[in-house]
This record gives C-alpha cells, structure tokens and sequence, in this order.
C-alpha cells in the first residue's frame, strides 16, 4: 500500500503483486458523501486490486458538510486527470464505487464527457446512489427489508450533501443527466434496498442512450454488499463478476 497526500490529490494505492501492467481502477468509495474513506473500503478495494490484477488508486475526496458539493465532483476529476497526467491509459482504466461513490463514478463520467476528456475503458456501480431527488418508489416500498436504511436517511443525507444547490442536477443526481457516451457499465445492487430504483431506472437509461450495461440483482441481501468479500459467499462472486468485466474491459 502506498499512501499518497503530496499531490493534486490524496488517496491510497492498492496494488497487487501480479497486477497487468497499465491496468488501474480509480476508486470512490461510499458512505452518504460524508463518511467513509480509503481506509474503510481497504477490503473491497485490495480485493478488486487481486481479483482484476490491477492496480487500485483509492481517492480521499472532501467530504460534507464542511465540503459540500460539488467539492466531492471537483476532486474526482482532479484526480482522473492526475492519473491522466501520470501516464495512465484511459483504455486500461475502469472508475468504480459504492452507494455515494457509485453516484460520484457516474458524475465523474459526465464531467469527462464536458470536458472532452478521453472516456475510461468502463465503470463499475455497487448499489450507486443516482437520484438525489429521492423519487425512488423503492424507497417506501422496501422500508422493510432494508437493514439498512429508511427513506428519510436518504431525504436527509442529500441535503446534508447538496447544500442549497438543485437534487436533480446531474452532477449531484446523475439519474438526470445526458448519459449518451458513457462507457460500459457493470452495476449491482439487491432487491431487498430502499436504493434498489437507482440502480434499476439507472440501467433502463443507460441501454435507452445506448451505453452497454450489465446489472446483477440478488435477492435478501444488504446495500454494496459486495464491498464485503470474504464474509459472505454472494460478496467474493460479485467481486470475482467485477474483477471478470475490469479484464475484459481492459484487455486480457
């Protein structure tokens, strides 16, 4: 592990011995926009790293409310350019991340695309956080079998995130952007959550723009399940199914 804090950006590199050289995943891990970091995700995030054999850059991005949006936007991207800059190769690169993280990934992509950026060979969603606005019907509808969440943890966490800015701006809620161009995108997420409609209505808009997208839906299971390999059997599968689509995507 290599700790990186004298740079454009701050984060940790999660290697794995056997890594394809080139082959990165940038990491944005979970947690509501206002908790979580690099070295909360370190399961999920070496895991990725050995399963993909990749090299894993796992960003600490400002978090709210001392930094409310669209500073968690701004720092990703800031650091997709740094990986840029270091000589990584967008083709041999895949965006990740869980809950929040998963939404920032996407925020992320749409950012790449406004500013012609080269697109990153593909992006991988563990239950993503899209819709800010809390539209979801699943959010009442499976109150109950989230261990979770409930909804009003959602109404509330955006606000805690958005400050006075709009819920359905697609950098904040990517549900409502243009996501035309995006590359190929690999989402999970459990039929049991409250964000189980992020993901779904993420998917039918993803296909209806034309962007190829996979999403794998399990039954009983916790929100960003798979961010727990090793505890439970369906976790170590999906990550071995995201490890499979980061080495397809990436060649080899």
């Amino acid at each position: 592990m290599e700790i990186v804090d004298d740079s454009p950006v701050s984060g940790e590199w999660h290697r794995s011995e056997r890594a394809v050289a080139g082959r990165t995943i940038l990491y944005l891990h979970g947690g509501g926009y206002v908790f979580g970091s690099p070295k909360s995700h370190r399961d999920a995030t070496f895991a990725l790293a050995r399963e993909a054999a990749a090299d894993v850059f796992s960003l600490d991005y400002r978090m709210a409310p001392e930094h409310p949006f669209p500073a968690a936007v701004d720092d990703a991207i800031n650091a997709y350019e740094w990986l840029l800059s270091e000589g990584r190769n967008p083709k041999t690169l895949v965006i990740g991340g869980d809950s929040a993280g998963g939404g920032l990934t996407l925020a992320l992509l749409l950012s790449i695309k406004e500013r012609g950026l080269p697109m990153p060979a593909g992006a991988l969603l563990y239950s993503p956080w899209t819709d800010l606005a809390a539209t979801g019907a699943s959010l009442t509808a499976n109150e109950e079998s989230d261990v979770m969440f409930k909804a009003i943890y959602i109404s509330e966490g955006a606000k805690r995130y958005l400050g006075d800015a709009d819920p359905t701006t697609p950098l904040a809620s990517p549900l409502y952007g243009d996501l035309s161009g995006l590359p190929p995108m690999m989402i999970f997420a459990t039929n049991s959550e409250v964000l189980l409609d992020d993901s779904v209505r993420l998917h039918d808009r993803l296909k209806s723009a034309g962007v190829a997208s996979e999403l794998h839906l399990e039954d009983g299971l916790c929100h960003v399940w798979p961010i727990f390999p090793g505890r439970f059997p369906e976790a170590t599968a999906a990550v071995k199914k995201a490890a499979a689509f980061i080495q397809k995507r990436t060649g080899g």
